[in-house]
């Protein structure tokens, strides 16, 4: 082949690419579209794990009328309730039907995404292949005790028995002081049957019982603040992976571990409270989606109209971006078998 030859052959195969590459701008659909020119005109369903007018509902119906104005291209965000199971009716329709191109996104419980791990028969999903959003909220909850039963500090409950309410063994109020009696030999006495928080709290005033625990911190400063500044209550010990900026003197459960195993337990189940108030979309949304999904939820986590609103609401905001939640739960399902075994046990959800 002669020099002449080779170089037209050169020229030709240039000319090729170089058409191939026009021919694929010039047809539609051959390049991939930007999360903005994706999301002009259209909705995003904002599924709600459950029913009108609780926290998850208030709290995700409060994002839906900021968090679009964020978004690339401006979608309307369109909340909707699928009520079931505590959310895992939601959590299973993500993982396994929702569409995965972004229009759809869910508001779960905090502890949705670890019930697999704890034997949750119902939880049919891999949470650490969602694509997590956000928190709004890292949420510390509490123990409480009345000062009219004498306990003064969590060393007492561990010589003391202290008689709390709860409203049933799947609640927070019932398991996260059966794992301190299990694990650290407090003497919590959990009297089971109230229908909600409220009737815990009513309890309380009526001398039935004489602590909660599992109470969120936030919920306690939104509705029972003359209780806190009249030292009607005596915190005895927070849950959750760290403190709370106003209890620097109180202990967090955390601290308290004494062996390896209990430390991986506690996170395991306290793990929950930094989900807080989680968003999620489906496993394989694309990623520039999900990236744009996440940055409008920081932004909006920072807009003052948000925040105005969240504070008319009286809306604890302490936000917890997605990329920290996709590693904590990540991290959470790397937790060896039998120690979520034995969490799922004490906790009674083994079957």
């Amino acid at each position: 082949m002669t020099v002449s030859a080779t170089l037209t052959i050169g020229r030709l195969g240039t000319a090729i690419v170089a058409f191939a590459a026009f021919a694929a701008l010039a047809i539609p659909g051959a390049r991939a579209q930007s999360a903005a020119e994706f999301y002009t005109g259209k909705s995003i369903d904002l599924e709600i794990g459950y029913s009108v007018g609780g926290g998850y509902d208030l709290y995700a119906r409060l994002l839906a009328r900021h968090l679009g104005d964020h978004i690339p291209g401006h979608p309307t965000i369109v909340p909707k309730n699928m009520e079931g199971a505590a959310s895992l009716r939601l959590a299973n329709y993500l993982y396994a039907a929702a569409p995965r191109d972004g229009t759809v996104i869910g508001a779960v419980s905090r502890g949705a995404a670890f019930d697999p791990l704890l034997d949750e028969k119902g939880a049919q999903f891999d949470a650490s292949k969602f694509s997590w959003i956000g928190s709004a909220n890292n949420e510390v909850s509490v123990c409480i005790a009345l000062q009219s039963s004498g306990i003064t500090s969590f060393d007492d409950v561990l010589t003391k028995q202290l008689t709390i309410g709860s409203t049933g063994v799947g609640d927070d109020t019932y398991q996260f002081p059966a794992l301190m009696n299990a694990e650290l030999g407090t003497k919590f006495k959990i009297v089971t049957g109230y229908p909600g928080g409220n009737d815990i709290t009513l309890a309380l005033e009526r001398g039935e019982v004489q602590g909660r625990c599992g109470w969120s911190w936030s919920s306690i400063v939104a509705t029972r603040k003359d209780w806190i500044t009249s030292k009607k209550i005596i915190v005895l010990v927070q849950m959750s992976l760290s403190k709370h900026p106003d209890l620097p003197d109180v202990p967090l459960i955390m601290d308290l571990a004494k062996t390896t195993e209990q430390r991986q337990i506690f996170k395991l189940i306290f793990a929950r409270q930094v989900m807080g108030r989680p968003f999620t979309a489906p496993p394989g949304v694309p990623a520039d989606r999900v990236a744009a999904l996440r940055q409008a939820f920081a932004d909006t986590m920072k807009d003052k109209s948000f925040l105005d609103d969240a504070a008319k609401g009286k809306f604890e905001i302490n936000p917890v971006g997605g990329e920290e939640l996709d590693a904590l739960v990540k991290e959470i399902y790397q937790t060896p078998p039998q120690v979520t075994k034995k969490a799922a046990a004490i906790l009674g959800s083994k079957s």
